[in-house]
């Protein structure tokens, strides 16, 4: 599935893959984020954390008409007020979205598949 979009110069196709990378590139940069997890933690593995190229297994876009949601599996930094870095990673990908290729997610929901403890 993919996003339409229609100009004055012809249509162009954005597709599920493209919003999940960028969502996710605008995740990882937020304080707080350790990485990506996977979607299908018991298929995939508990201690997976995603590498860029594959994003799209730890991010779910959905369309409803003219809404568009995004589901985001994230692993935290262990010391950190996990409200506060969910909110920050809703506000960045929300805010990357629209500057990057125009399209606002109506919701951006997080969910926290674990906590990494890292040595310092």
């Amino acid at each position: 599935m993919s996003i339409e979009m229609k100009t004055k110069y012809g249509q162009i196709d954005i597709s599920n893959e493209v919003i999940a990378t960028i969502a996710g590139g605008a995740a990882i940069d937020c304080y707080g984020i350790v990485g990506m997890a996977s979607k299908n933690q018991i298929k995939d593995g508990i201690t997976e954390i995603l590498r860029k190229e594959n994003f799209t297994r730890g991010i779910i876009i959905r369309q409803e008409e003219q809404a568009l949601h995004i589901d985001m599996y994230i692993i935290v930094s262990y010391g950190t007020k996990i409200s506060e870095v969910a909110h920050n990673v809703q506000s960045k990908v929300k805010y990357t979205l629209e500057q990057t290729i125009g399209i606002s997610a109506d919701t951006v929901n997080i969910f926290v598949q674990g906590v990494r403890v890292t040595n310092p």
